[in-house]
């Protein structure tokens, strides 16, 4: 247990991804309290919190990465053991949201997946979630609880900073819907914008139409919010080497890299792709995806909710650290 602020915080780790869990309980300086989750024989999950929470804010770090199921029902399971328990309050700090492509109908009889989680969640008596680059910004509506919805973009745009010329740069936004984050992207990076024109005739299928803006002889960072199979990156990157680009790069918050996504990107033309650890993946054999990690922000975001303190102006203040570095 910490207090912080004559506050009771106690922090706890799901089994989706303990490595940042640990790198955020690092940077809050609060140790990781004591839980298990068990399995039984038919697959049903059960939680065991082996310390009291009585009268607490408690914090609960869980992805709904894959296998995102198991994820989701961990996470209920231990809200509704600590609510149970008397908890005075809980925070889960959800740095991938999953089903959050499914946040409209697109055809007759879809379900909009991602506002039943967005029910679950409130259903299980969390009062409150922190996310990182949601796919769809509308999402935050689903919720009647608060939910703070952070960029990742500032903290890879530093990182590209810190490791490549910038000079001669376009961002690339892979689809109209992405633009907005990519404009973020390119107004850190003093760089112009270009935007990749495609159509999805099904789910991770892409055909690449067009690429409007110029990047002839110039160097492409493609950004987007996630990589899940990578085709339609490494489709993305091989129409900007065609359209005149001398080398292509991409930064993504979330790391799906679903199926056969990894050796794809190795032996496609991208030249590397920057990621974050919002999801916890194994990146020892490539060597063209580079990592790296949000959990000091969002070690940082506790320390500010529990001291009732703005949570944005932690990535406010590293927005205007990497324009200032950049200029």
């Amino acid at each position: 247990m910490s207090v912080i602020h004559d506050k009771k915080v106690k922090l706890f780790a799901l089994s989706s991804n303990l490595p940042l869990a640990e790198k955020i309980a690092e940077s809050a300086k609060i140790p990781l309290s004591s839980a298990e989750v068990f399995k039984f024989a038919d697959g049903e999950i059960t939680v065991n919190i082996n310390e009291s929470v009585r009268g607490h804010d408690v914090f609960i770090i869980q992805s709904t990465s894959a296998p995102a199921n198991e994820h989701v029902m961990e996470l209920l399971i231990m809200a509704d053991a600590i609510k149970r328990a008397s908890a005075k309050s809980l925070t889960v700090i959800m740095p991938y949201y999953g089903y959050s492509r499914q946040d409209r109908k697109s055809k007759s009889r879809q379900p909009i997946t991602a506002k039943l989680i967005a029910d679950l969640i409130e259903v299980s008596g969390i009062d409150r979630v922190i996310s990182i680059d949601l796919h769809a910004a509308q999402i935050q509506g689903f919720f009647n609880i608060p939910i703070d919805n952070f960029p990742a973009s500032s903290l890879l745009a530093e990182t590209f900073i810190n490791t490549y010329d910038t000079s001669n740069v376009v961002v690339v936004s892979p689809d109209h819907g992405g633009v907005t984050r990519a404009r973020m992207v390119a107004n850190v990076l003093g760089a112009p914008l270009a935007i990749i024109d495609k159509r999805r005739p099904k789910p991770n299928v892409a055909e690449i139409q067009n690429i409007i803006g110029d990047v002839k002889g110039m160097k492409a960072i493609m950004i987007d919010d996630m990589i899940d199979t990578a085709r339609t990156l490494c489709a993305g990157a091989q129409a900007l080497i065609d359209a005149g680009a001398t080398e292509v790069y991409a930064m993504a918050t979330h790391p799906v890299f679903s199926g056969d996504a990894i050796n794809l990107i190795e032996n496609s033309v991208l030249k590397e792709v920057l990621v974050t650890d919002t999801i916890q993946v194994d990146l020892s054999h490539s060597t063209k995806i580079k990592q790296i990690s949000i959990g000091k922000l969002l070690g940082r975001s506790i320390i500010h909710i529990a001291e009732d303190l703005p949570i944005s102006q932690l990535f406010d203040r590293l927005a205007h650290r990497v324009r200032s570095d950049n200029d």
